[in-house]
């Protein structure tokens, strides 16, 4: 059998990489872009360059944007006093696109799976705490936790109330932790809800 050119081989491995992209779907897209134009192939890889060279991450908030603070934690009509903890940046735009949510948001790159040695270290839980303990001038009332209803989403969000709990502030001052209502279906992940099912669990959130 013919050996691929190491071209074509090379990126196939590349795509692999991607989640949810197998040895076929690689292959069937290296195969396509092979009858692209390559103008158009000049273009997508400067975008892939461009990916991180042009994009930081919210020294606030954690988010991904183009300038530091991101345009949601710097725009002063937000409620600054209700942070909405999620585990990507795609939840972010899943809530956004609600139109219900008009506070700020803390986003963690992933969730606590110890399977995969996922630890609370390897994700931005610490740099939560220490924003809530930070929060002298503009108090933060509310965390909302939407995290995902699956196990390791549910792991995470008790974990952060644990942490939490043990804020230093006088009692009265501890900020109300609450969840997402379970409109969402066990096991589903945040940007993949639609529209109103989110809307309806962030209306029905809950103390935690």
């Amino acid at each position: 059998m013919a050996l691929l050119p190491k071209a074509l081989s090379r990126l196939i491995e590349s795509f692999k990489k991607l989640p949810g992209v197998g040895p076929k779907t690689a292959q069937r897209l290296v195969f396509y872009l092979l009858h692209v134009p390559q103008e158009d192939l000049d273009q997508f890889g400067d975008r892939l360059k461009a990916l991180k060279a042009s994009t930081v991450l919210c020294s606030i908030c954690k988010n991904v944007a183009e300038e530091d603070p991101c345009g949601i934690c710097s725009d002063s009509g937000r409620d600054q006093s209700v942070v909405c903890v999620v585990e990507q940046p795609t939840d972010v735009l899943a809530i956004e696109r609600t139109g219900k949510f008009k506070g700020l948001y803390h986003v963690l790159h992933g969730a606590i799976d110890p399977l995969n040695n996922i630890g609370p270290d390897e994700i931005y839980i610490s740099d939560l705490i220490k924003r809530v303990n930070a929060s002298t001038h503009q108090r933060v009332n509310e965390i909302i936790l939407a995290t995902n209803p699956n196990m390791e989403g549910e792991a995470t969000a008790m974990y952060i109330q644990k942490q939490l709990s043990a804020i230093s502030h006088q009692s009265s001052d501890k900020p109300k932790v609450t969840r997402l209502a379970h409109g969402l279906p066990m096991g589903a992940d945040i940007e993949y809800a639609d529209d109103v099912t989110l809307s309806r669990a962030l209306d029905g959130r809950r103390e935690f």
